[in-house]
């Protein structure tokens, strides 16, 4: 709202003039005017060309005031004016490829107002605007998306482990006496490239029983081990284009985190802090055209392992002490950006992760005879294989009607009393003793069977 101006018995109302950089406005007064006040030369300048003609030129982007004046000293006429950004070329572009975006000025930045179809339309009218301004932050976007679609993304995580472990080794045990003298001769051999004692397994042990003679004592442990572990999770999200959505399907194990003291008793307690493991799944959908995904995977696969565990001691009251034993985390993981349509498929394999170790322990020299050396030596042989698969497909997917989803327990009728107890079931047989609504216009017998 312009405040008028009293100057004697006349009025002079202000007037507000909007100004482009580097435009310029004429400006025709009602008298004669002889001396012209800018009150930030550095934002607009004004200069008189004629008595009652005038010129107003934008310098820089903010606000002042021009104010004119007669011979007397008398305000002939007053102007607010507020200079902004020229816009004009930027509002002929946008109305050519975006028509439902506008662009206004706010001091240094713009911001932009309307409605689009897509997110790509929003972001291509910022980066339109952030060019004209020279900075991403000076352009503030209050565009609104017209139905954002929704992405489904369904993923496969797959991770087969295979491991083989063989041990084998003699422990010989001798005893002789000279007289007065006794000389034992005692050889075990461990097993270290498992990093512990034979994990299972059988011994044989054989010992001489006659008089007079040496007593030998020969123990044979031997240990053949192999086994498939199978990991499979099948994660289904659903996310706002432009949103992220997160899964984890594992659980958390305590790690201590220092000691917190009581310095009225003297007693100290553990802190203790929780790490999160299993398969988690964060994404992060775009929709940029009609069957068009940008889609930002990231998944993770991690377990608990004793490999490089640590052990702590916690000291109790007295000189007892406490042994905590903290497990690492064996983690895979995988990251990616990409471009796919809906309902296509995009694989992250050949994480592939394989371990040998072997190793042979003896008496020197003796290990090295070529049958007897057997007795002197042990042989262990650890073979680690790991392979992890991740196929993920996003759906572009629209809301449905409830009576067009089907529950795991829909059609599950638990049994009576009398089956339950008679016969040992614990659901009853479908069709005979209890009526199923269908779903979707099926008529077959269907639903959730616990065996």
């Amino acid at each position: 709202m312009t405040a008028p101006t009293y100057t004697g018995s006349i009025l002079v109302k202000t007037r507000f003039l909007p100004l482009g950089v580097g435009k310029s406005v004429v400006v025709d007064l009602p008298r004669d005017a002889k001396d012209v006040l800018v009150a930030d030369p550095k934002i607009a300048n004004a200069v008189i060309r004629s008595p009652q003609r005038a010129y107003i030129i934008g310098a820089g982007v903010g606000q002042t005031n021009v104010v004119f004046f007669d011979a007397d000293g008398g305000q002939v006429a007053s102007y607010d004016i507020a200079v902004k950004r020229d816009l004009n070329g930027v509002r002929a572009a946008l109305r050519q490829s975006l028509p439902g975006v506008q662009i206004e000025g706010v001091g240094e930045g713009v911001i932009l107002t309307g409605s689009v179809s897509n997110p790509l339309e929003a972001q291509q009218a910022g980066e339109i605007a952030a060019r004209l301004v020279g900075a991403a932050d000076k352009v503030v976007n209050s565009i609104v998306v017209r139905g954002r679609d929704q992405v489904m993304l369904k993923v496969h995580v797959a991770e087969v482990r295979r491991d083989i472990i063989k041990q084998m080794g003699v422990d010989l045990s001798v005893s002789m006496n000279y007289g007065t003298a006794v000389v034992n001769f005692n050889n075990a051999n461990p097993f270290t490239a498992f990093g512990a004692p034979l994990v299972s397994g059988n011994s044989l042990s054989a010992s001489s029983i006659l008089r007079g003679l040496p007593t030998v004592t020969t123990t044979l442990r031997a240990m053949e081990s192999a086994g498939v572990i199978r990991t499979l999770a099948e994660p289904n999200l659903t996310a706002i284009s432009g949103e992220s959505a997160t899964f984890i399907a594992g659980g958390e194990f305590p790690i201590p985190a220092g000691y917190s003291c009581d310095p009225t008793t003297h007693v100290c307690t553990t802190q203790i802090t929780y790490k999160k493991f299993g398969i988690s799944l964060n994404f992060t959908p775009v929709v940029l055209s009609e069957g068009r995904i940008s889609l930002r995977v990231m998944t993770e696969v991690s377990e608990l392992s004793n490999d490089n565990a640590i052990t702590v001691s916690q000291a109790l009251t007295g000189n007892a002490t406490n042994s905590i034993t903290i497990p690492a985390i064996r983690t895979r993981r995988a990251e990616t950006t990409l471009e796919i349509p809906s309902g296509g498929s995009m694989a992250m394999a050949g994480l592939i992760h394989q371990q040998t170790k072997q190793a042979v322990n003896g008496l020197p020299g003796l290990d090295q005879l070529p049958v007897l050396g057997q007795l002197f030596r042990s042989q262990d042989f650890v073979n680690n294989e790991t392979e992890l698969m991740v196929l993920v497909t996003p759906y572009v997917v629209r809301a449905v009607a409830q009576q067009e989803l089907s529950r795991p327990d829909d059609g599950f009728a638990p049994s009576s009393d009398a089956q339950s107890a008679l016969l040992a079931r614990i659901n009853r047989i479908y069709g005979v003793a209890a009526r199923i609504e269908t779903v979707g216009g099926y008529q077959g017998n269907f639903g959730f069977i616990i065996d």
